[in-house]
């Protein structure tokens, strides 16, 4: 049994369904465990966590303001993927546009500097992803 990740984001999402369809369909995430009476999935990919939860009479709703479109405006989440490329091409294909296309982007790490593809893709609810590989 792996241990359970120390920070574990919870996204509030407006149609519960098409954001499970987003993250596992599209994303690659897997389901770890849901509560579909309650619109709520723990989603994993490799050692990534993400939690979902439809903002609805069934959930609980900590908010410190104003829920508007786009969601997380300030955030991004970045999640290490094993092909950046054929799920850059994914999500074109099913109609999400790219909010910065696939790129190659070096970044200093202390006393090195790391190489990565990335791109970045907003969910259905605004919350932008940057899906990225290491090369």
């Amino acid at each position: 049994m792996t241990k359970t990740p120390t920070l574990i984001p919870e996204l509030k999402v407006l149609d519960y369904a098409k954001s499970l369809d987003f993250y596992t369909r599209l994303a690659g995430f897997k389901i770890i465990y849901d509560r579909p009476k309650n619109d709520f999935a723990m989603l994993g990919y490799k050692e990534a966590r993400l939690m979902i939860e439809g903002m609805n009479e069934k959930s609980r709703l900590w908010s410190v303001g104003v829920m508007e479109r786009p969601f997380g405006r300030g955030v991004h989440l970045q999640i290490e993927v094993d092909d950046v490329v054929s799920l850059s091409q994914k999500f074109k294909e099913a109609g999400y546009p790219l909010f910065l296309e696939l790129e190659e982007k070096g970044y200093r790490a202390g006393d090195r500097e790391i190489w990565h593809k990335q791109f970045l893709v907003q969910d259905p609810d605004g919350y932008l992803l940057r899906f990225f590989e290491e090369i």
